[in-house]
């Protein structure tokens, strides 16, 4: 199995710190607003990194953190006229909604910075005590000229960032590559005492900390979007390798930039969106298909023809995992013949392209692709005679690899039975007779929200599972 790491810059050989128990840790949202897509593709990207290791018969400890305190939560909180926690607790609520409706698992612990605070004033002491950082006036700044592999992760020319770096009027560092690991208390900002004052932690020190906390001093896969390899990921290997010693994390896996018809995603222009005004428009699971569609670290660009494409795609998996479900239920249990035994050989090639897709630094375009092979084959050779074995077992591959991506959870919760949904059609149908539009708009809204969509014809109404 192989990773694309950025620190190395080149596809490695996978293989955990602690044999069969790989240790993530990726950088969670800043609680101040609603999540926006480019985040979503991070989110939904290690989600699934999480699946397949789980499916390749790894343990895997999973921490995302929730960024609580920070400059534009400090803002927003003051503006809206409640408390830094307060906003925390509202858009961590609210981020659970959306990644829910991605079908985004919760980590297996999803820590806040602001929970925090003696461990991040521990480590900051350490480093303190180690000659990494220094105190100017009740701020304590981490100096880069002392760790010697600084730029080592963005590949970066040390001197070339001096000269593009400036210190920030406020700011008391030495140099202008140094970075705050705590920034005294100014009026109208929380703060929690220390011993330079009362104040906050900065924002890379969180990750240091937490990750260190919950997974150990070293780590196997530490991932986020490409804008955190500098200086967010840079920092907190300077931080954690001074503190300990050891290496932070082995592998370093940043996922592609997300541009919004062909232009950076930017309030400026105006084609900036959050999950919740996407969700709007889009299905979430199409979101998700659409997002993992091209590989990982390739940017992708999100378009209205682009995210119908990924629509109709998965249109084409409901439409033939429905086929399967229906001609199973009425097919019988025969020998299995010479081309039935070939088929079965095939649907096994396919499977092992999907794994051997995803093996190779999880390709889910390819992997993708393997799954539609699945289906080809299947419309290509099975009928009404079929074994049902053929089918079944055609089904349970499609559903379980399908699962690994995350797709198909409409196919896996069905809450409308067949009955139920007619019974929907002819209350729909009578509301129309008496005029009642309002309700028959409701009740096709309701049906399409559980995945079923109605189609007016002139022999009547037809449905069909999305």
């Amino acid at each position: 199995m192989l990773i694309y790491n950025t620190l190395t810059r080149k596809k490695e050989e996978f293989v955990p710190l602690k044999d069969n128990h790989v240790t993530i840790y990726t950088c969670g949202p800043t609680v101040y607003d609603f999540f926006h897509i480019g985040n979503a593709r991070v989110f939904i990207t290690f989600d699934m990194v999480r699946n397949y290791l789980k499916f390749r018969g790894y343990k895997v400890t999973f921490v995302q953190n929730f960024t609580d305190i920070d400059d534009k939560m400090i803002k927003r909180a003051n503006e809206e006229g409640i408390t830094v926690k307060e906003l925390g607790d509202r858009f961590i609520d609210e981020y659970f909604k959306d990644a829910d409706a991605l079908g985004i698992a919760r980590a297996d612990v999803h820590p806040r910075a602001t929970e925090h605070i003696d461990d991040i004033i521990s480590l900051i002491k350490t480093l303190i005590d180690k000659g990494y950082a220094y105190v100017v006036e009740g701020d304590v700044y981490y100096d880069t000229s002392k760790f010697k592999e600084y730029g080592k992760l963005s590949h970066q020319n040390i001197d070339e960032l001096k000269a593009g770096a400036r210190i920030e009027p406020g700011e008391k560092k030495k140099d202008p590559m140094d970075f705050a690991l705590w920034k005294a208390q100014k009026p109208g900002e929380p703060g929690w005492d220390s011993p330079w004052g009362k104040g906050r932690p900065g924002w890379h020190i969180e990750c240091s900390v937490m990750a260190m906390k919950y997974l150990g001093e070293t780590i196997d896969i530490h991932g986020g979007g490409p804008d955190l390899i500098f200086p967010h990921h840079e920092n907190e290997i300077a931080q954690s390798e001074a503190a300990t010693g050891k290496p932070f994390a082995r592998y370093f896996m940043h996922v592609g930039y997300l541009n919004i018809n062909n232009q950076k995603m930017s309030k400026s222009l105006g084609n900036f969106f959050t999950v919740r005004d996407i969700l709007k428009v889009y299905d979430p699971e199409t979101v998700r298909f659409f997002m993992l569609s091209s590989h990982y670290r390739s940017p992708i660009n999100f378009s209205e023809e682009l995210i119908q494409q990924a629509a109709n795609a998965l249109e084409r998996f409901y439409n033939a995992l429905y086929a399967m479900e229906h001609l199973e239920s009425s097919a019988k249990d025969k020998d299995l013949t010479a081309p039935c035994k070939e088929y079965l050989k095939k649907l096994e090639l396919n499977r092992q392209e999907f794994i051997r897709a995803m093996d190779d630094d999880f390709n889910t375009a390819d992997a993708i692709a393997s799954l539609f092979n699945i289906v080809r084959d299947y419309n290509m050779n099975i009928n009404e005679e079929s074994p049902k074995k053929l089918i079944t077992d055609t089904k349970n591959a499609l559903l379980s690899l399908g699962d690994v991506l995350g797709f198909f959870r409409k196919f896996n919760e069905k809450t409308l039975l067949d009955e139920e949904i007619e019974k929907k059609i002819q209350e729909r149908q009578k509301a129309r007779e008496e005029k009642n539009y309002q309700l028959a708009d409701k009740i096709r809204d309701e049906l399409k929200a559980k995945g079923i969509i109605l189609e007016d014809t002139p022999a009547g109404v037809r449905w069909k599972r999305i």
